[in-house]
């Protein structure tokens, strides 16, 4: 019992040094500087791109669809001439 409150006491006086030290800052820092780098970008979220992706699947099709009806349109105006 007494080993586990020394080996817990250990441990906290650990993240204490560990949440005031230097390090801690500066990861702060790093993340910071990163997420507004990031904002700087034109970036588009996950769902966004999804969401484009989907529309452009769907145009894609339709586009097809379309080709494939106006060739049918041209075969059947050269047989009719």
């Amino acid at each position: 019992m007494v080993e586990r409150k020394v080996l817990d006491d250990i441990g906290a006086r650990i993240r204490d040094v560990i949440a005031n030290s230097p390090a801690r800052e500066i990861e702060n820092n790093l993340r910071a500087m990163l997420a507004a780098q990031f904002a700087r970008l034109n970036l588009v979220t996950r769902e966004e791109f999804d969401v484009q992706s989907a529309v452009l699947a769907r145009t894609r099709e339709k586009l097809t669809r379309l080709e494939a009806k106006l060739a049918e349109l041209e075969r059947s105006l050269r047989i009719d001439d």
